[in-house]
């Protein structure tokens, strides 16, 4: 029997994480009253229940004040849940609100801001409680999907981090997001050779000629080396983001050819949810244009 009691910040993604459970074969109930939890696990770990995979959902309008009681209650009778919390960044859960013209729950005629600001107080005791625990400031839905699979449907070793990989160029400026930034700057220049002046580090001409160098090789082996001490001390300190930023001039050739090595190495790994972004790498071409 598998229970899982999915919550977060409001305009996290919770609604969305419960409807993808629900593709999954999970029976779902949302906004189930707190004090209800323990007598509805009561039903659904019965062993004449039809149920084998239950998620619920509880959020700030379900009386959060009662729900260490009520956690203590599951744990007490027996009941094994995991808890999947939702996480978003605070400018980032602004601008959903300001964009869905919604009203946070808490403050219905005050600022977004305070409401946020103290919700994050209330659920601070799930948070930190957390079986997973998913930011979604970064993640298209097709990606938040993924993650959920690869926790509940694929049943893969999951760490609470999402690392992205993200290319750029420093003639357009540093990514503000960034946790860590390396600039490959250092390796030859493909936009000076005629026939890779208009390709990318996606076409293998560029990849073949930045990595052609030792020290594009020797780079991308250090910073694997570094990032696989780093990453797991991440995850104890409680990161649940990382963006990992790799800058060339424009953002088109060599930090696109080293993003995509590095994606591929960090992987490998399989331990931690990943993408990758080349933010620069049309810019050119659409000033050409």
């Amino acid at each position: 029997m598998k229970f899982i009691i999915v919550t977060g910040m409001s305009g996290a993604g919770k609604s969305t994480a419960l409807k993808m459970l629900e593709d999954l074969g999970y029976f779902c109930v949302d906004n189930l009253p707190v004090p209800l939890i323990s007598k509805f696990a009561a039903l659904a770990f019965a062993p004449n229940s039809e149920l084998n995979k239950v998620a619920v959902g509880i959020d700030v309008r379900t009386g959060l004040k009662q729900v260490e009681e009520g956690l203590r209650l599951l744990s007490e009778q027996g009941y094994s849940y995991d808890i999947l919390f939702l996480e978003a960044e605070d400018n980032v859960l602004i601008k959903r609100f300001k964009e869905t013209r919604r009203a946070h729950p808490l403050v219905a005629d005050g600022r977004v801001e305070d409401g946020i600001r103290e919700e994050r107080m209330l659920l601070k005791f799930l948070k930190n409680n957390s079986s997973y625990i998913i930011d979604t400031s970064r993640l298209l839905t097709r990606e938040l999907k993924a993650e959920i699979d690869n926790i509940f449907s694929k049943n893969k070793d999951y760490k609470n981090l999402f690392i992205t990989v993200l290319s750029f160029g420093y003639k357009y400026g540093i990514p503000s997001d960034s946790d860590l930034v390396f600039d490959v700057r250092f390796l030859p220049n493909p936009y000076y050779i005629d026939e890779l002046k208009n390709q990318t580090g996606n076409d293998k001409a560029v990849q073949d000629y930045v990595m052609g160098f030792e020290g594009a090789g020797q780079f991308l082996d250090k910073l694997v080396d570094m990032l696989f001490f780093l990453i797991p001390n991440y995850v104890i300190e409680g990161k649940n983001q990382l963006v990992i930023s790799i800058g060339c001039t424009g953002g088109k050739h060599r930090s696109v050819t080293l993003a995509n090595r590095l994606y591929e190495r960090l992987s490998e790994n399989g331990k931690y949810g990943i993408k990758i972004e080349h933010r620069d790498i049309d810019k050119d071409a659409r000033r050409a244009g």
